[in-house]
């Protein structure tokens, strides 16, 4: 021991040997010499600190929460009270070190990003008590009673489409045709196909199928899918009341309009919205384990936000009022994502959307896992440019109709991507820290271990949540609930770069067409296919190796970092290893776990 701290020996003798003094560098005893000495003199005021920011954080999610069960709010209590008394100790527990300038700037970027990740797990547990702990839902969209035929509204489906097989597309409208639905057309817009044997084979089996099927191919036609959608709206026949829109590869379910068309008599009902499903789930272990994952969103997400009608409205099996449509603009071509604009800017114009779980409709899944990460990173691109579109109207600058629920559930609901995209900085900052503690050890130790526990507490608290709405809301068993795990961890990637790219840089793009039957990809285009994802798992693996040779595991600090690093690891590897099951579509389905489908609406 030494008589005072001496911060210089940082220096020397590492982190450790700055505080070795009985009295700190101001002269004052660290602790009582003649009383039973204390570890934290201020234990009560941290104890209150605490308490405080819990109470406020467990009232924001309090907020229109009559619904939720004793359990559910017990459940967020229990998170409320650990992630501020997390809090609490990361900023007490920093302040106790000697600062400079650097490291004080160094502090105040990881407590924003430790408050950042507790505001997203906060999320992520409101959405779990709500989809589990909930003593009964407030908005249920069921199929209605069968009315009269005069009591029903005319539909026009709207089938936009852009260099589509042929065959797959007359299955689609034969399915049409056998609606069990009196008044009802069907426009089909071919865009900018190039080939005349793609889109006349469609033009010659709508007229077979008779004046109700309209065949329209426009080339060039700017606008990409919206501007689809508007030449068809613009060709739509005037007493049709409802707008419906269905991608060229759905196989609709002859009920469809029956069951749902009639909830448009309500006159605040805008939008009415069916799940995007998929058939093809059976073909193989690699589309088994992207239907795993896309489930969950259309069982677990789409059902809470429609408690407080603040549903995406996405751009297949939807329906709709016409003069809304009209109203608020027709379909935007601003963004890639023209259906989530719409449905949000039907909201700020005060009018309702319902929801229901039922499918009605499915259709086909991406082949290869270089198109199911584009078309996911469109998605992502395409809520970014919404988010900096309508950021005026979702913060409340703008004034709209929305309510701070609506606001809530679309800020919300995209932070976990927000937040994929800031896990990409934090790993390229983890990657220059490891490779300081390799070139600097004197200099650069592992970082805290309380630092390193929160990504790691973030990671484990995502994957236990996961698992449990999947056997609780979406009611699977736990190889789908894994397989749907990996498939979502393989994205992280492709989200964050989308993210960095529609918040950050702002770059538009072009919409990206979700290829139907294309060929497999070899085995060769593995490594291709998740190029980034690869280089950034062989970085992180071969630091962990180098820490472990060169510094030793003998501090828990480092130990706990080598963990950190692990960790984020496992997106890329799943990246990897879905792009490799991609590549084998001999594998069968059973390996990943068939989910069970919902029972037929008709």
């Amino acid at each position: 021991m030494e008589a005072f701290d001496q911060p210089w020996k940082e220096e020397l003798e590492g982190a450790v040997g700055a505080y070795w003094g009985v009295y700190n560098i101001d002269r004052q005893p660290k602790f009582e010499f003649h009383s039973p000495i204390v570890e934290i003199p201020q234990w009560h005021l941290l104890a209150a600190a605490s308490v405080l920011v819990a109470v406020i954080t467990l009232l924001v999610l309090f907020i229109d929460s009559e619904t939720l069960s004793h359990k559910g709010r017990g459940f967020l209590g229990l998170m409320a009270f650990a992630a501020a008394t997390l809090i609490v100790w990361i900023v007490y527990d920093y302040s106790q070190q000697y600062q400079n300038w650097l490291s004080a700037i160094v502090g105040l970027l990881l407590l924003i990003g430790v408050v950042g990740v507790m505001i997203v797990l906060l999320i992520e547990a409101h959405e779990w008590a709500e989809a589990i702990w909930v003593r009964q839902r407030r908005r249920v969209v069921e199929p209605m009673k069968t009315q009269e035929d005069l009591a029903l509204p005319f539909v026009s489906i709207h089938v936009p489409a852009y260099n589509e097989p042929p065959s797959m597309m007359i299955e689609t409208l034969d399915a049409l045709s056998r609606l069990d639905y009196p008044y009802f057309e069907v426009v089909v817009v071919d865009n900018n196909t190039k080939d005349n044997a793609v889109w006349q084979p469609v033009k010659a089996h709508c007229e077979q199928l008779g004046e109700r099927f309209r065949f329209f191919h426009v080339n060039p036609l700017k606008g990409f899918k919206a501007g689809a959608l508007n030449y068809a709206l613009q060709q739509t026949n005037p007493e049709a009341q409802i707008i419906a829109v269905i991608d060229s590869d759905y196989i609709v379910e002859p009920c469809w309009l029956r069951q749902l068309a009639p909830h448009f008599t309500d006159p605040e009902i805008a939008i009415v919205q069916a799940p995007q499903d998929y058939r093809d789930d059976s073909e193989n272990a690699f589309k088994a384990m992207c239907y795993a994952e896309y489930r969950g969103f259309f069982h677990i997400g789409m059902v809470t936000r429609n408690e407080r009608n603040a549903i995406i409205q996405h751009g297949t099996m939807t329906m709709v009022r016409r003069s809304v449509l009209e109203q608020v603009g027709s379909w935007g071509e601003s963004t890639i994502t023209e259906d989530a604009e719409l449905g949000l800017r039907i909201f700020e114009h005060g009018h309702k959307a319902g929801y229901t779980p039922r499918s009605y409709g499915r259709g086909v899944m991406p082949d290869t896992f270089i198109d199911y990460k584009k078309q996911r990173y469109r998605w992502a691109f395409g809520a970014m440019q919404i988010l900096r579109e309508h950021a005026g109207a979702l913060l409340g600058w703008n004034r709209t109709k929305l309510v701070a629920g609506q606001r809530y559930h679309f800020v919300a609901g995209w932070l976990p991507w927000i937040a994929d995209g800031f896990n990409f900085i934090f790993n390229l900052a983890a990657i220059a820290w490891s490779l300081a503690m390799l070139f600097w050890p004197q200099e650069i130790d592992a970082p805290q271990i309380i630092f390193s526990a929160v990504p790691l507490i973030f990671f484990g608290f995502k994957m236990i949540k996961m698992f449990y709405l999947y056997g609780g809301a979406v009611r699977t068993s736990l190889r789908p609930a894994i397989s749907a795990a990996i498939a979502g961890l393989a994205l992280s990637h492709t989200i964050a770069r989308a993210v960095m790219s529609g918040l950050i840089i702002g770059r538009k793009i072009a919409f990206y067409r979700t290829p139907k039957q294309t060929t497999k990809a070899a085995l060769w285009r593995v490594l291709v296919d998740a190029r980034e994802e690869t280089f950034l798992v062989a970085i992180l693996i071969g630091l962990i190796i180098a820490i472990v040779n060169q510094v030793g595991l003998d501090s828990h600090e480092t130990l706990m970092w080598v963990i950190v690093l692990a960790v984020q690891a496992i997106p890329y590897a799943c990246a990897l290893l879905m792009s490799l099951i991609s590549s084998l579509p001999q594998l069968p389905a059973d390996l990943a776990g068939i989910m069970k489908k919902a029972e037929k609406s008709c």
